[in-house]
């Protein structure tokens, strides 16, 4: 691997403008490709396929087909002044006229009057209308929505006030706004302080930007194909701009590190690539295979953005092995230290923080872990309490239109109103299929929390019949759940005694589900991508225990992070600071999908850290001073990195999108504990006690694993590598044990 990558370095070095035209051409034709591609629709896939909310939601589909089935909708509701109701004549004569302008545009399914359709609350203080649409939300056009608001705006200037919920006038949420900007430019100022060179600084972000580029253009251009949205595409534009600033930093630094030991441009380009390169082709594995796990879970939404993610660390990756070392042959200095291009190469690395760090935690090993795990364990408590949901608009800033009129209809109908359950009801086995369906909702309707159920609704076929039951309890409330379990309970016995049998779905219990279905398949995803890392690391370091510990100290991590996940968005704790003004229950998708990804990230710190070290060992170091090395020539590179990616994630925390608010914050505060607490601390100290037991591997296991060589010994065949600090080694396997030199 290492002297297929040296070669690869070398001959994008040699053809630096032809490479470099490769990736301008790509650019550009993936750009067109964008440009001219239509717009991504909704394919229609179901969302969860297998849970019974899915099941009983594509039931309705088959058994009350229609336009309106699918299409847009807006939830006008109307609250009358303090002290007056909705029922007066000034203000009923203002409904109905919105009434009357509403179902009178034509894409319009249906508007009915409050007044007709009992939609006014006990109190007569609220009114809601649904105006439903023919088409979905995203084929409205803005003279559609302008028609809407217009009418409401008529309605509101009667003294009423005014909210909308639903979907046809919501607008799609930034992914990060200003704050991703911020973002970037903090990276920028991490990176000029590592280097303390612009082009240095300016060389990862320009190779990002790049990969962004591509990988966004191709997900533009594959979208209405394959059903890709801008916001399946914002995990891809997370981590692809934070492992493309990573992985090219990595490469510049090993470049710089070697030109600064005497090498000549191309030579120091090679060296780079095949050593740091090769770290570079396997974190990105690790990467890709923990996104591409997405596509167990099930969840075809879930399956997309993890593949689109995947896809755009591969360009990533491809980018550090070809077009940064390329742009190198194009500044071969500019890239350099100020001390390095006036002074010459530096043959003595001398002590730096990094070294310091690692002695201060190999002279207490037993402290630094015991403290490492401590902590961690203590942050990770509130994760005991997770509790997953579907947040909507009652997560939503009070700010917002949407989360007013959530709050409006709570007020006036109850706080079960904004999640009805849905139920549709089978009677084509029930010799009474009327009857049967009455009898269900009779059963449904009698049972402890619904408040009420709607009249039932039959298909022209008759086999179908579908009602509401309105829970006297939130969306996100425990006993709504409870509620949903109770209904499902009653309906072996429903189906003996009327031969029918029946569905529950709508929105709430479509949250429920998914909740669950998540929550079972969370430790067999996360078996499934700890077993294909824990052989891949395998393979990289040719040791048992280093792969396990990585492994351990992933679960640390993520534990805690989603734990402060807990503490801030559930329980609340700091959660104004955030912009976050309703605490719940974190989105389902959420901890599967930060598992995946902090399990990914994890594992390029821990590919880039241990790496180095594996490298020194193999080339005559003693175990502990092996980790001294690594931190020597790693520590700052891999602190630099995490600092990098904080930024680039915090940015997302800006964003309005709740779901990426959350994985913002969460994959921030993932890369502070397992950068700075379990790869810089922890690892070293349990390095430190296990010794030469950390690099054992049986002789069986040794002979069959494939030798991948990423720490580059296979590179001592050129002439140059003889000046490296670690080189002068054999080639052909590793070198005999070498004392390490004593000061």
């Amino acid at each position: 691997m290492a002297t297929f990558l040296y070669r690869l370095g070398r001959f994008a070095f040699r053809r630096r403008l032809l490479m470099t035209l490769l990736w301008a051409v790509m650019l550009g034709a993936v750009g067109l490709g964008a440009a001219k591609a239509p717009a991504a629709s909704d394919d229609g896939t179901s969302f969860m396929p297998g849970i019974e909310a899915q099941k009983a939601f594509d039931l309705i589909g088959e058994r009350f087909p229609g336009p309106a089935a699918n299409g847009a909708s807006a939830r006008i509701v109307f609250v009358a002044p303090d002290g007056e109701k909705v029922t007066a004549a000034d203000h009923r004569a203002a409904v109905d006229t919105f009434v009357a302008k509403a179902a009178d545009e034509p894409k319009v399914s249906g508007a009915v009057s409050p007044f007709t359709a009992g939609a006014v609350s006990k109190d007569g203080s609220t009114a809601y209308v649904t105006v439903n649409y023919e088409v979905k939300s995203g084929d409205l056009t803005d003279a559609d929505k302008a028609a809407l608001r217009k009418a409401i705006d008529g309605a509101g200037d009667s003294g009423l006030t005014v909210e909308v919920g639903g979907n046809a006038l919501a607008t799609q949420p930034a992914a990060g706004g200003s704050s991703e900007a911020i973002g970037m430019a903090l990276a920028a100022v991490v990176l000029l302080i590592t280097f303390g060179s612009l082009a240095a600084a300016g060389l990862p972000l320009l190779t990002a930007l790049v990969g962004i580029g591509i990988s966004m253009a191709a997900i533009m251009a594959l979208g209405s194909t394959f059903g890709l949205t801008l916001t399946t595409g914002t995990l891809a534009t997370m981590l692809g701009l934070a492992v493309g600033i990573d992985y090219a930093l990595f490469v510049v630094s090993r470049y710089r590190e070697e030109r600064a030991n005497g090498h000549d441009p191309r030579e120091a380009t090679g060296l780079a690539v095949g050593t740091a390169g090769s770290a570079v082709v396997f974190a990105g594995l690790t990467v890709v295979i923990a996104l591409a796990g997405l596509t167990v879970i099930g969840v075809p939404m879930l399956a997309k953005m993890g593949l689109c993610a995947a896809g755009a660390v591969i360009v990533a990756v491809l980018i550090a092995l070809t077009l940064v070392p390329a742009l190198l042959g194009m500044w071969p200095d500019a890239v350099l230290s100020r001390r390095t291009r006036k002074g010459g190469h530096v043959a003595q690395v001398v002590d730096n923080g990094g070294t310091r760090w690692a002695r201060f935690v190999l002279r207490r090993p037993v402290t630094v872990l015991v403290a490492c795990v401590a902590g961690l364990g203590v942050l990770a408590l509130p994760a005991a309490q997770l509790e997953m949901g579907m947040p909507g608009a009652e997560s939503k800033p009070v700010s917002s239109t949407e989360r007013r009129a959530y709050d409006a209809l709570a007020d006036g109908f109850g706080a079960g109103f904004n999640g009805p359950l849905t139920i549709v009801a089978d009677v084509k086995g029930a010799d009474e299929p009327k009857a049967a369906a009455r009898a269900i909702a009779e059963r449904i309707g009698a049972t402890r929390g619904v408040v009420s159920v709607s009249p039932a609704r039959f298909n022209q076929a008759g086999d179908a019949a579908l009602f509401s039951a309105v829970p006297a309890t939130g969306p996100n409330d425990e006993d709504t759940k409870g509620l949903v379990k109770d209904i499902r309970a009653e309906r072996p016995g429903l189906e003996r005694e009327t031969g029918a049998t029946f569905e529950v779905s709508g929105s709430t219990a479509m949250d429920i589900d998914v909740a669950q279905a998540l929550q079972d398949a969370l430790v067999p995803y996360l078996a499934v991508i700890i077993a294909l890392a824990l052989v891949l690391l395998l393979v990289v370091f040719r040791s048992v225990l280093v792969p396990v510990k990585a492994a351990l100290g992933f679960l640390l991590s993520v534990l805690a992070a989603l734990g402060a996940v807990v503490a801030v968005f559930q329980w609340g704790w700091g959660a104004e600071l955030l912009g976050v003004e309703q605490a719940g229950p974190i989105m389902s998708l959420m901890p599967i999908f930060l598992v995946g990804i902090v399990f990914g990230l994890a594992m390029d710190y821990e590919v880039f850290l241990v790496a180095r070290m594996r490298e020194a060992y193999v080339h005559g170091d003693r175990p502990v001073q092996a980790v001294v090395t690594g931190f020597r020539y790693s520590a700052r590179v891999v602190a630099a990195a995490a600092v990098i990616m904080i930024a680039v994630f915090s940015g997302f925390v800006g964003a309005e999108e709740s779901m990426i608010k959350t994985i913002g914050f969460g994959l921030a505060v993932a890369v502070l504990f397992d950068a700075f607490v379990v790869r810089m601390a922890l690892v070293p100290a349990v390095l430190a006690l296990l010794g030469d037991k950390a690099w054992w591997i049986p002789r069986w296991l040794d002979r069959l694993l494939p030798r991948v060589d990423v720490e580059g010994t296979g590179l001592a065949a050129s002439p140059a590598y003889e000046a490296s600090p670690v080189g002068g080694e054999p080639v052909g396997g590793e070198p005999e044990r070498q004392e390490p030199a004593r000061t």
